[in-house]
């Protein structure tokens, strides 16, 4: 990777990849946004408007195509693990080639199919923590006080150009770890503002002893698993939340889209069992949030 300014593709440019995307072109990268025809044609018309209280409100110019066509530094891979593979076919592995592929998706899954598909690339696992939504296409709103990725692989001169557009970077050197650390604290977060319709504020307080009982069985999947979260740690992420913070598949269930429930909260089952450690009350939220969407649907 040069001194030079980047070329990025990001691969979804929702709330978290629109504003990624806009933040490192305000910052002079070259950025292409990979999306369906009417977004891209959007995007190549009118660039990314970001609305962020942290960052300010402007519009950046990006380039937009339907599909990847020439060699790019690091694609971002931001779409929902509802749409990976579908989305995937926008990124042609020969095309691709040894490029960095960052995904920041949700739970643990698709860090093995990506560096299933794209072998010749470096894919390094990356978890990003931030509230972000697409308004329109093209239009992100950034309500989150902050925008921190971290990365599992040593990548100094990659972060500083992160930095320097403004987001948060932590280089981690325990993938596991990190994917865990990030795990533990959005499952019971997704899981129990979408089942009871609620904000983080509202859950910490009224539902705080099925949020501990779900605690305490994801830290003991995760520290199966040889990550050392515990559920004082993640707890005190809860506590400090902003009362009204929402989670994305609450918005989503909001929304009438798709849910992430096989990533985040399958996720969580699955390691569990594969280890022996039982997690009932995980599994009914499982449970109860399909049954809801179901209905919904």
């Amino acid at each position: 990777m040069t001194t030079t300014n980047l070329t990025v593709a990001v691969l979804g440019p929702g709330g978290v990849g629109g504003l990624i995307g806009g933040l490192l072109a305000r910052a002079g990268h070259r950025v292409i946004c990979l999306a369906g025809e009417e977004t891209a044609a959007t995007l190549n018309r009118d660039g990314l408007r970001i609305e962020s209280t942290q960052y300010g409100n402007f519009t950046a110019e990006v380039k937009a195509d339907t599909e990847l066509r020439e060699p790019v530094d690091a694609v971002v891979v931001t779409v929902k693990q509802t749409t990976l593979d579908q989305a995937l076919d926008r990124v042609p592995a020969p095309v691709l080639g040894d490029a960095l592929v960052i995904p920041l998706l949700n739970g643990l899954d698709h860090v093995a199919v990506l560096r299933e598909r794209y072998r010749s690339a470096k894919v390094v696992a990356g978890t990003i923590k931030v509230e972000a939504t697409r308004t329109a296409p093209g239009c992100i709103s950034h309500t989150s006080p902050f925008a921190h990725l971290e990365l599992a692989a040593p990548l100094d001169e990659f972060a500083d150009r992160l930095r320097h557009a403004g987001l948060g970077v932590t280089l981690r050197t325990d993938e596991t770890a990190m994917l865990w650390d990030k795990l533990a604290f959005l499952a019971p977060f997704a899981l129990l503002t979408t089942r009871h319709r609620t904000d983080v504020g509202t859950v910490r307080t009224d539902r705080r002893p099925e949020l501990l009982a779900v605690l305490d069985e994801i830290t003991a999947v995760a520290q199966a698993a040889g990550t050392p979260v515990t559920t004082d740690t993640v707890l005190s992420f809860f506590d400090r939340a902003p009362h009204a913070m929402k989670s994305s598949m609450q918005r989503d269930a909001e929304a009438g889209r798709p849910l992430e429930l096989d990533a985040i909260g399958g996720a969580v089952l699955r390691a569990g069992a594969a280890h022996g450690i039982e997690t009932p009350a995980t599994a009914r939220l499982v449970a109860e949030v399909a049954r809801q969407s179901n209905r919904e649907d």
